[in-house]
């Protein structure tokens, strides 16, 4: 029951990532980003969950591979 709401909390960052990638808004997108790395790793989700919003933080990752700011990996 409470995963419910884990999942609407990442799934509500990737729509504002995807939203902020879209509109080519690139400081946004990458705050959304670290953002969602943040709430992978903090929020308690069951491992077949994790694993499943894991894959789609780093497909995001390599899309994201070099989105023009040096720090982008570093903050």
């Amino acid at each position: 029951m409470f995963e419910l709401k884990e999942k609407a909390i990442l799934n509500e960052k990737i729509a504002e990532l995807e939203m902020n990638l879209s509109n080519n808004y690139k400081d946004l997108a990458i705050t959304a980003f670290k953002e969602l790395g943040q709430l992978l790793e903090s929020l308690k989700l069951k491992e077949k969950t994790y694993n499943k919003y894991k894959k789609i933080y780093d497909e995001y990752a390599k899309k994201m591979e070099g989105y023009s700011h040096r720090d982008f990996y570093h903050s």
